[in-house]
């Protein structure tokens, strides 16, 4: 019994959330929900398991001779028996598996099989919380030609070694003011396909100032997802993605969005949102998609300096994850009442879930994963782009920066000092190495507030699925 303690980490995270008293084993992914007792001493079973502690007397003594807990002495041993089974099977108190999996990453052969393709570094937008500059990337605005995309098509298979299905997003600035070069190379990347054996996975990330029938209809043809940006109610998107001259796009987007989401069954894209400091009740801006009719909703926190004045600040912190409990109780009401919808940050799958390389290493910018600009140029992501000290290369003569690439193949979540205690780190991977370089310089490093968020997302996140998981079981408990 507890032959497993050889460890000085924490390996519990407890919560109570929305009634449920939630306990998480973050080795396994176990999740119990358990009653107060079983719940209150846990903390001190686990006191022991940091302590190496093995015996199971002694742990039995501390538990059951506790004067502290309102419980009789047979109640505490009957919950000491259910922590005790629980770790005898592995699902509490288990032994981290995955840190030695890093040095296999390290040593492991990259394959690229996804490129993000810059096809217009412009925009006929001014959203105030663009990184991209309005579509230049802190450089000039520009269209990607055919032979540039053609070319960086033909490096993502041959840089894809074994395997078969790739994936391209078209991305901007907006990439639909390059359409024509957008259906061409959608044209040739699937001359590619058999001859190479491999199959595509295009997506598009549109503002929809440009969206009509005819684009859709393609779209609809040829797009695995579309992500449509949208930021809610109408005077928070206005406020914030205005064209040039100031005016407001709600009014011209939104009904055409809506046409993109029924067009879909409601299916293969989402409308993604970005709040700001200027409304911290986001929540309200989900809901009023959710109204709306969507049922695919992305709505994240703005990335940006403090200098900003639209800047999440660490004094917002306690709003926003009220508002994340707030959109969690309204989704599971929802789901009771037959009208739910997907919250993009609330999506979790507790059976299988990402791979060991997604656990560890997230979404492989750098490696598996780059942004092609409309010249041609290779970077580690989209948010890199600009920042020539991670230029690594291009598609003419392919990765040229070794060196950037092994960097990048060495960022998980044992590298960050700060991911390695964290009850969360094998949901978000160690979060994006892009935030954490421009807030520390380093992309070992974490940016906080967005972990602080994260945090509270996966808490959510794995309520969430409890609550469904009692739906399931008790379909009268919705009515």
């Amino acid at each position: 019994m507890f032959n497993r303690l050889e460890r000085n980490k924490k390996v519990i995270h407890q919560y109570k959330n929305n009634g449920y008293n939630i306990v998480m084993d973050v080795n396994s992914g176990s999740v119990h929900v358990v009653d107060d007792i079983v719940y209150d001493i846990i903390p001190l079973v686990e006191a022991f398991v940091e302590k190496g502690e093995k015996n199971a007397d002694v742990i039995r003594a501390a538990v059951c001779g506790n004067q502290d807990f309102p419980y009789t002495g047979e109640e505490l041993e009957e919950a000491l028996a259910e922590v005790l089974e629980l770790e005898s099977q592995g699902s509490l108190f288990a032994p981290d598996i995955y840190e030695n999996y890093v040095y296999d990453f390290k040593k492991r052969q990259t394959v690229v099989k996804a490129l993000c393709l810059h096809i217009a570094h412009d925009c006929n937008l001014a959203c105030r919380y663009c990184f991209a500059e309005e579509g230049e990337y802190h450089g000039r605005r520009a269209l990607m030609s055919f032979e540039v995309g053609k070319k960086a098509l033909d490096f993502l298979v041959a840089s894809s070694g074994n395997r078969v299905n790739l994936e391209v997003d078209f991305f901007g600035g907006e990439p639909l003011m390059n359409w024509q070069v957008v259906k061409d190379l959608v044209a040739y990347g699937r001359s590619l396909e058999k001859k190479h054996n491999k199959k595509f996975r295009f997506t598009l990330t549109t503002n929809g100032v440009l969206l009509d029938d005819e684009i859709l209809e393609f779209a609809n043809r040829e797009m695995a997802n579309i992500v449509l940006s949208i930021d809610g109610r109408k005077e928070i998107h206005d406020k914030m993605r205005p064209f040039r001259g100031g005016q407001g796009s709600y009014d011209l987007v939104v009904e055409k969005f809506r046409k993109v989401a029924e067009s879909r069954g409601q299916d293969r894209y989402y409308v993604r949102g970005t709040f700001t400091h200027n409304n911290l009740d986001f929540s309200r801006d989900v809901l009023h998609l959710a109204d709306l009719g969507f049922r695919q909703i992305s709505v994240e926190p703005v990335v940006a300096g403090p200098e900003e004045d639209y800047a999440i600040r660490e004094t917002d912190i306690p709003v926003l994850k009220e508002e994340y409990d707030r959109l969690a109780a309204e989704m599971i009401k929802r789901r009771k009442e037959g009208n739910g919808f997907h919250f993009f940050h609330f999506m979790i799958d507790l059976e299988g879930g990402p791979c060991v390389a997604k656990r560890l290493s997230g979404c492989g910018s750098g490696t598996e994963y780059l942004a092609v600009t409309p010249w041609g140029d290779l970077y580690p992501c989209h948010q890199f782009v600009g920042n020539e000290n991670f230029l690594m290369g291009n598609v003419d003569e392919g990765i040229l920066r070794d060196d950037i690439r092994d960097a990048f193949k060495c960022c998980n979540v044992y590298a960050r000092e700060k991911c390695r205690k964290c009850f969360a780190k094998f949901y978000c991977s160690g979060g994006c190495a892009a935030n954490a370089y421009h807030f520390h310089g380093n992309i070992n490093d974490a940016y906080d507030v967005g972990c602080e968020l994260q945090r509270k997302r996966v808490e959510c996140a794995i309520m969430l699925k409890v609550a469904e998981s009692e739906m399931r079981q008790d379909p009268e408990s919705g009515k």
